[in-house]
């Protein structure tokens, strides 16, 4: 009967540390988390013309970087407009990070 109420209490302790750590990585994902980019459009993509268009409800100037897919960053420029030149980037999807004002969004691009 002894060994019972041990086995319980250990099972009682898992539960309880695996929970609080839970609430922990929840409470530090909300405060990690920054603001999306409202009403954002990428397009075309799939792209094949050398010029994607970057839009959003707010239409502030824009930060923005492409990396490939082994991460080295191609470009980093700040957009006043709405188009970007890709022109010099091969064949190949990409990641495309686009920071206004406080808010940011990631995106994948396809240039075929």
């Amino acid at each position: 009967m002894k060994k019972n109420y041990i086995y319980i209490l250990l099972c009682f302790l898992a539960f309880s540390f695996t929970s609080m750590g839970q609430d922990v990585k929840n409470s530090n994902a909300s405060k990690s988390q920054e603001p999306t980019i409202e009403g954002l459009s990428l397009y075309p993509n799939p792209n094949n013309t050398g010029k994607v268009y970057i839009t959003s409800k707010l239409n502030l100037e824009k930060k923005v970087e492409v990396f490939d897919v082994l991460g080295k960053k191609v470009i980093d420029v700040t957009l006043f407009t709405k188009e970007l030149n890709i022109a010099n980037l091969n064949p190949g999807v990409y990641i495309i990070k686009i920071k206004e004002g406080e808010a940011s969004a990631t995106r994948k691009l396809i240039i075929n």
